[in-house]
């Protein structure tokens, strides 16, 4: 037999036969609960909700110091040596700030257990109450997690704020949970300052040490009324005068984390410790092989649930946490001068997360960079690409075997580089990531992607899709720590009977499911249930589907259902998804007024993509701006979205009849966008209402 064909025929097999067995398993299975009557499944592997993974830890506290004890010379907390700090003019006038990076340095898990107990005393020593809660409000490092689980050894509440939230949100964050400490870094200083008139009850900052911090700090001394003070000097503090610690209960708030506010001021989920260490134990027991020698790349905001229960995963399992962030993390990132390598070169990570906003660029920044390439390599990737592909939709025609091992060395192990060349698994959260960006990451990084579905409220836990779960579109079936219902949406036409899934409105259940949110019980009454048997079940506002496996397929949302004016429903985050792949399209939100019969969308133009369509079709402009207002400019975007449409066997009515295009990008500064780069909805709305009243016009 031909060597070649043995080597594909084996693998393709073996394949058959593993999606066969695949396609039998049940991944979640039918439970009987309490509560609203619906269609409820749990884990097939779990009878009932798993609440700890370590047998004697029920509190974050206690998995921070069981691991630095078990692990104390492992390295713990990474951070990369700031070499220099550049300013470079574009060829426009504009400047831009570069960084020259250096290796990771890193700190041990016994160096971090100390380095945490000094802290932890040095908190009361500056005068902090125990009763009294500390805010975090800083970009993700190792000093923010240093400050959480100090503040956790103390019995703390931590008060966790988005680096980018707004002044008013931050002003209602701060007071409102009566924040008397806060830990912040220099930009975050300066935001304070500009609103320390409206900050009733802050007394102390810490700030984190950077470069021209001094500035600052002269500012804040001399302009207020609180005690400043560094990391440092607060570290030392506690070291020289060290105090007991106060450990938790699990039903103690451990964290109190404000919603990045997609509608109207956020609002703070209350987390209790058994809440978090519910969802860790889950993911830790259903993510094979994590431990000791994995190294996770960390750059999402550590005031979002997913990389907090992230980062007390890698901690729980004794491996290491290397700090990043979205504006350095590959070669070719904005910020990182030209030569120096980004954070995931030099970092070499196996594990990391991403929401769809984050992989959604990494896909498309490897297929601008194939097309800008073209000739031989272009069509080296797209061979490549199209053959693997067909393999991972199970065709026999597509590359198996040797033939798969051929392309990898040839076409991916350069993609895979961007990354570091080393990532096995990566955790995707936040939104249901596309069946496109699914696939392509999947085979340009040949790492798995396990999609999970959880919200603030249920400490991200809910659905999460196993490690040889390959088909794209559904977030996997309920995590160990949770139970899934369905329940009726007579109004919007979901229902458990319906053929040939059981459809309705998503509720999570289990120990994950948070306390409620802070001084706001009414509407914790509205969207939390205790139910006879003493479960608490949270109401997400999503619709989902069951498979006849027990995975779970977020379908609609019953907040995004808009009735146009004859009775039709427009669904606006399913159009937005299915229009989204249209290549002229950076962000996209679709707008549908009750009053009139057809919907509209403001389009956030890709710069790259029409700027090649107006050069191939010799168009000129003066700038970018021009180009968007130009009509054959609209025209081209408008049909390239129908076709997008047409692809996804959109109705008539859920295609935008007319469009705005946008030139800059919807940026969490600019406040249109969360941390997590979901759409604020009724702020664009406001933004941008005359341009939405002259579309209808």
């Amino acid at each position: 037999m031909n060597p070649y064909f043995f080597g594909f025929l084996v693998p393709f097999v073996a394949s058959l036969l593993l999606t066969k067995r695949k396609s039998e398993k049940k991944r979640g299975v039918p439970v009987d609960v309490g509560g609203e009557p619906g269609y409820a499944i749990r884990n097939h592997g779990f009878e009932k909700p798993i609440e700890t993974y370590w047998e004697g830890i029920s509190t974050l506290a206690e998995l921070f110091e069981q691991s630095c004890e078990r692990f104390a010379y492992m390295p713990l907390y990474g951070t990369r040596k700031l070499i220099a700090r550049e300013m470079e003019v574009a060829a426009d006038g504009r400047s831009f700030e570069k960084l020259h990076l250096g290796n990771y340095e890193w700190k041990s898990y016994a160096d971090a257990f100390k380095t945490v107990c000094n802290f932890s005393s040095g908190l009361l020593r500056v005068g902090h109450l125990k009763d009294e809660r500390v805010a975090i409000f800083a970009d993700t490092r190792a000093e923010w997690q240093i400050a959480l689980q100090a503040c956790f050894r103390q019995n703390i509440t931590v008060v966790t704020i988005y680096a980018s939230l707004g002044e008013g949100a931050l002003c209602h964050s701060l007071n409102e949970t009566e924040v008397t400490t806060i830990v912040c870094g220099r930009k975050e200083l300066k935001k304070l300052i500009d609103i320390s008139g409206q900050l009733d009850t802050l007394k102390h900052v810490i700030y984190i040490n950077e470069e021209g911090v001094s500035t600052e700090v002269s500012l804040a001394e001399k302009c207020t009324s609180w005690t400043v003070k560094s990391f440092e000097e607060v570290e030392r503090l506690g070291l020289e005068r060290p105090v007991e610690a106060n450990l938790p209960l699990p039903s103690d708030t451990a964290v109190i984390m404000y919603t990045s506010g997609s509608t109207g001021m956020p609002k703070g989920v209350m987390m209790s410790h058994r809440n978090v260490l519910a969802v860790v134990s889950a993911v830790t027991t259903i993510v094979p092989n994590l431990g000791k020698k994995d190294v996770y790349l960390a750059y999402l905001p550590l005031a979002h649930i997913l990389e907090l229960a992230a980062e007390a995963i890698i901690t729980g399992v004794g491996a290491s946490i290397g700090y990043g962030s979205p504006l350095t993390l590959t070669d070719t990132s904005n910020k990182i001068k030209k030569g120096t390598q980004g954070d995931a070169s030099v970092l070499k990570p196996t594990l990391m997360t991403a929401v769809p906003a984050i992989l959604d660029r990494v896909r498309d920044g490897v297929r601008k960079n194939v097309d800008a390439k073209g000739g031989l390599a272009k069509k080296l990737f797209d061979i490549a690409y199209s053959r693997r592909l067909a393999a991972v939709n199970g065709s026999w025609l597509g590359a198996w075997g040797l033939e798969k091992l051929l392309w990898d060395m040839l076409v991916f192990q350069k993609v895979r580089a961007i990354l570091g060349g080393r990532i096995r698994f990566i955790l995707a959260g936040g939104a249901p990531l596309s069946g496109d960006t699914q696939r392509f990451i999947n085979i340009c990084l040949g790492a798995p992607i396990s999609q999970g579905y959880g919200l603030t409220e249920t400490c991200a836990g809910g659905t999460f899709s196993e490690y040889d779960e390959t088909t794209v579109g559904r977030v996997g079936p309920p995590l160990p720590c949770s139970y899934i219902k369905l329940i009726d949406w007579v109004e919007g036409g979901y229902l458990i009977t319906d053929s040939p899934m059981p459809r309705g409105e998503i509720v999570i259940g289990g120990p994950n499911v948070t306390k409620g949110y802070f001084k706001n019980e009414a509407k914790t009454n509205e969207v939390y249930k205790d139910d006879e048997r003493g479960m608490r079940w949270f109401y997400s506002g999503d619709i989902g589907r069951l498979h006849p496996d027990g995975c779970l397929e977020i379908i609609d949302r019953k907040k995004d259902i808009v009735k146009l004016q004859h009775g039709e429903y427009v669904s606006l985050g399913k159009v937005e998804a299915a229009l989204s792949v249209c290549p002229y399209v950076d962000q996209i939100m679709i707008h549908a007024d009750p009053f009139h019969s057809y919907c509209v969308a403001l389009v956030v133009a890709s710069h790259s993509e029409l700027k090649n369509w107006a050069s191939k079709q010799g168009i000129t402009y003066s700038d970018f701006s021009d180009l968007c207002l130009k009509q054959e400019t609209v025209k081209e975007v408008l049909q390239s979205l129908a076709k997008a449409a047409k692809q996804a066997r959109l109705e008539k009515f859920e295609i935008p009849a007319k469009i705005k295009l946008i030139p800059e990008p919807w940026t969490p500064e600019s406040g249109l966008v969360t941390a997590a780069l979901k759409l604020k909805r009724e702020i664009i709305k406001k933004a941008y209402e005359k341009d939405l009243a002259q579309l209808y016009y």
